[in-house]
């Protein structure tokens, strides 16, 4: 008999920063898989262009709605906004990030704030507003992303406030896990090396940056579109039921070295 572990049929999943990169990947992924999706971000013009190409690929219902996710009141009217249009809100995809290539002696105080507050301070806002909708339901799985960066540094890189944003989402997770471990609700991260979005787009580019990928990850390459949705779509299941507090790395042995 067929396994449904990995179906999403009738889950409603919300996915920040969807208006392009890792997470239109991840709607698509979601779409794939049967969920009704409601995809976030700040250009409404790019959303609704992947909203008509989901649609139009899956058949999948999508709902795009502009939300700044620095903005607390707008992430609270969007999750009411998506709460009543479906009534329920089933997996959180904390996507958006950003980051600033900046040496700390060189890093201005808005550097280091637009980091932390995109790639951190966002993600627990989104988890803190969807996790009182998801206790209500005594239902929901969290997906956090992380990185390669949530454990290890890299020389000469000025990635100090993405190192701290991103091992902040690693502890907070374990915290949100615990916390809601009761209430039905899990939470997880995935841990990606380097992919093609349009934020790492012009670093992966970069021949000398491919040489020291080949150097230092044992599968010598960035990751490929595609390889993170397997992750995505186990923490999103029911496969995933008694899996929380859990990072997963797919990152080519990058963390094992």
């Amino acid at each position: 008999m067929k396994s449904d572990l990995f179906d999403l049929t009738g889950k409603v999943a919300l996915v920040t920063g969807a208006s392009s990169g890792l997470g239109a990947q991840f709607a698509r992924a979601l779409a794939r898989q049967g969920a009704k999706l409601a995809i976030v971000a700040r250009r409404l013009d790019k959303l609704e262009a992947e909203k008509e190409a989901i649609e139009k690929d899956f058949g999948a219902e999508v709902l795009a709605l502009p939300c700044d996710v620095l903005d607390v009141e707008m992430i609270r009217q969007t999750i009411a906004a998506i709460k009543a249009h479906y009534g329920r809100i089933d997996i959180l995809v904390n996507n958006a990030g950003t980051a600033r290539n900046v040496p700390v002696v060189d890093q201005t105080d808005e550097d280091w704030r637009a980091v932390i507050d995109t790639n951190l301070n966002a993600v627990y806002y989104f988890a803190r507003e969807v996790g009182k909708v998801m206790k209500e339901q005594q239902y929901g799985r969290i997906i956090n992303l992380g990185s390669i960066h949530s454990t290890v540094a890299m020389r000469g890189s000025g990635i100090s406030a993405y190192c701290a944003s991103k091992g902040g989402v690693w502890m907070l997770t374990k915290e949100l896990a615990t916390e809601w471990a009761r209430d039905g609700i899990t939470v997880n991260a995935i841990g990606p090396a380097y992919f093609a979005s349009e934020m790492t787009g012009h670093v992966i580019e970069n021949e000398a940056f491919l040489k020291l990928v080949d150097a230092i990850c044992p599968m010598g390459r960035p990751g490929r579109p595609g390889e993170l949705d397997g992750a995505l779509i186990y923490f999103a299941s029911d496969a995933a039921s008694y899996t929380t507090g859990q990072i997963l790395w797919v990152d080519g042995g990058w963390t094992a070295v």
